[in-house]
């Protein structure tokens, strides 16, 4: 069995000749060539990018920090104190590798990438509340809905301890951390962005956060002109500008993201 290594930039500090080490003493060979498996070492950021672009199944591991804003590594099987133990379970044969559903995004005509976790409309700096409208199409299920805030959140099941659970960690003057809400992998979630008003067509409805059945197809179009960017769809912090003219898609991807969980 081969294993490779995948570590973030702020991971610098790790030692990764330590981690080749563990490999070797749980019967692993280190290989960049043709791995069987790929164990990631950062945080949440860091597991969606490589979600995104590698294509062999991945081991995350997160990093236990003291920094009260450091990640938070919700999508971590295990941490990296107790990765001695995993590989040997991993060589013991006890794990299984599950798939999880990704989502396809298009700005007009370009394809963009494949999603892990999830992809988000902003406002830029040079721009005040944005303008837009979403449209869902699918078997059965038609709506648009409009809004004026700081953007949108499309999650897959795997990001949906993200921004789409901030709601879950309001309670009061309070924040409840370990609030977040876990969609199924067949449904996809939608939230707006701190919001001051939104409207669904045709109906009294002021849509804050829901889910829709993965397999249905979102548009996000701009009704005014403003400094809005895309942002998910690679590990740049710049985002991808999108104007007034742009239309944003997203739908299904018949690209999977395979995970070792270990038994």
């Amino acid at each position: 069995m081969k294993a490779t290594i995948f570590l973030s930039e702020e991971q610098k500090a790790i030692d990764l000749e330590s981690i080749i080490e563990m490999l070797h003493r749980s019967g692993i060979t280190y290989s960049r060539r043709k791995p069987d498996f790929g164990i990631v070492i950062g945080g949440d950021g860091f597991f969606s990018y490589c979600g995104m672009v590698k294509r062999v199944p991945l081991l995350f591991v997160g990093i236990l920090t003291n920094s009260p804003i450091g990640s938070k590594a919700y999508l971590a099987e295990i941490y990296l104190n107790d990765l001695p133990k995993a590989l040997q379970r991993i060589k013991d044969g006890k794990f299984k590798i599950v798939e999880r559903k990704m989502l396809k995004v298009y700005l007009n005509q370009d394809f963009l990438n494949d999603v892990f976790t999830d992809v988000y409309l902003e406002r830029g700096l040079d721009s005040n509340c944005l303008r837009y409208k979403l449209i869902v199409e699918g078997e059965n299920l038609s709506f648009i809905d409009f809004a004026i805030g700081n953007g949108v959140i499309v999650t897959t099941s795997s990001g949906s301890t993200g921004y789409f659970s901030c709601i879950d960690k309001i309670s009061g003057d309070w924040l409840n951390v370990n609030g977040f809400t876990k969609l199924n992998d067949d449904e996809v979630g939608i939230c707006h962005i701190l919001p001051t008003f939104t409207l669904r067509q045709g109906t009294s409805l002021h849509p804050l956060r829901y889910k829709v059945p993965y397999g249905v197809s979102i548009y996000i179009k701009l009704v005014r002109s403003g400094d809005a960017r895309l942002y998910g769809t690679s590990y740049s912090r710049r985002g991808v500008r999108v104007s007034e003219q742009d239309i944003v898609r997203i739908t299904p991807s018949e690209r999977v993201v395979k995970l070792i969980h270990l038994l």
